[in-house]
């Protein structure tokens, strides 16, 4: 792979994720889902429990070919090219993180209540932490400083007694609103913490270490990727390692802090990155590394769709979140008799004679199948939206 070459198998599987996220986000009816499109209760996993540590690994191999794209690593660049570098980062890092924040103020437009954390406040918190990072450390010290951050966590986590919403302390509490975590979020954002519990945010500032962890192990996978080795070996050491990530994280869900995604905990985290690294050398594989090139040809047409949504994710996150809020603010009917546009929308679906279960994805797939289409002549015009 050559500095100027770009790697479809990234976009595409930066597609795969945003379209996945358009799925599990945009339901007909939230009470009739399919288990694998929610999140897991609390402990465990699910296929949406894919998502979010799929997007900040993606950011960390896109931050490892975009330095390397500069010609700055950590051993070649001079400050006058670390510094810029550092520079463009941190903008784009704050840029995603106050788009996150514009989002939550929208409808009610309220500053002294809105949820500061979020999916997007945390990917841009993640960025720019990470930028001097991956800029000045080697890949060895990227991984090491990997694992100080999670071991880190774990003993803020299980190590320090903390007290709950009652005032009773507890050491190493890993139940909803006990663990350390929730108290650092309800000492910093009090106030302004996700409705659906308010003692405490998935999206929490004390998780976000290990969310850092999950961006580091990106970069490290990028910086692998842009390696002289050859493509075949490349995807089979990526293969293996996702694999022995599965077992590392199996093993510390079952001896250390379980698999949980609004906790992020290490089990989660290398979990996690083990399924990133096997989905993403499958992308990379089929579409840019196999010596058919009539194989990677046909796959290359075959994901093109999702190819053309990873091409603008960034935009289509921030919109899909704009638009869903509007499909449940904006008002039909009169009042007294009001319905959102999205049950309005929602009605000819659920008249089908379709199971419930089935009219909600159906809709879910709508939405996608709607926001594919945006990003289909978004390609076609070659407007591609960067921050």
């Amino acid at each position: 792979m050559t500095n100027n070459q770009r790697l479809i198998s990234l976009d595409a599987f930066r597609g795969f994720t945003i379209a996945g996220m358009l799925i599990v986000n945009n339901p007909g009816d939230w009470n009739n889902l399919y288990p694998q499109l929610a999140h897991a209760k609390w402990h465990g996993w699910t296929y949406t429990d894919w998502i979010f540590p799929f997007f900040l690994f993606i950011v960390g191999m896109s931050m490892a070919f975009s330095l390397q794209a500069k010609g700055i690593t950590h051993t070649n660049a001079s400050d006058a090219r670390r510094v810029p570098a550092l520079l463009s980062l941190a903008r784009r890092a704050c840029t995603i993180f106050a788009i996150g924040l514009f989002l939550n103020w929208i409808p009610i437009f309220d500053l002294s209540t809105i949820r500061r954390p979020g999916v997007l406040q945390r990917i841009g918190f993640c960025t720019l932490l990470a930028a001097p990072l991956v800029i000045y450390l080697s890949t060895r010290a990227l991984l090491a400083l990997s694992v100080v951050l999670l071991a880190t966590y774990s003993f803020l986590m299980l190590g320090i007694a903390v007290p709950d919403v009652t005032g009773a302390f507890n050491t190493g509490s890993l139940e909803p609103g006990k663990d350390t975590g929730a108290f650092v979020d309800r000492w910093l954002l009090s106030g302004h913490l996700w409705a659906s519990a308010k003692t405490w945010d998935p999206e929490g500032v004390l998780s976000s270490i290990a969310a850092l962890a999950s961006l580091l192990l990106g970069a490290i996978a990028g910086r692998w990727l842009l390696n002289e080795s050859s493509a075949a070996n490349k995807t089979v050491w990526m293969l293996l390692f996702g694999l022995l990530c599965l077992w590392i994280g199996a093993i510390l869900d079952a001896v250390h802090m379980p698999i949980n995604k609004p906790l992020w905990t290490p089990a989660y985290c290398v979990f996690m990155t083990g399924w990133a690294l096997l989905v993403f050398a499958s992308f990379y594989w089929l579409m840019d590394a196999s010596s058919d090139e009539l194989l990677k040809v046909r796959c290359q047409k075959l994901f093109k769709p999702l190819t053309v949504f990873g091409m603008n994710a960034l935009f289509l996150f921030a919109l899909s979140g704009l638009v869903a809020k509007a499909l449940n603010f904006i008002k039909l009917g009169e009042i007294g008799q009001q319905v959102s546009l999205k049950q309005t929308l929602f009605m000819p679906i659920k008249a089908l004679p379709l199971a419930p279960i089935n009219s909600s994805l159906l809709f879910a797939i709508a939405f996608l199948v709607s926001f594919y289409a945006i990003a289909w002549v978004m390609w076609k015009r070659s407007w591609f939206i960067k921050v």
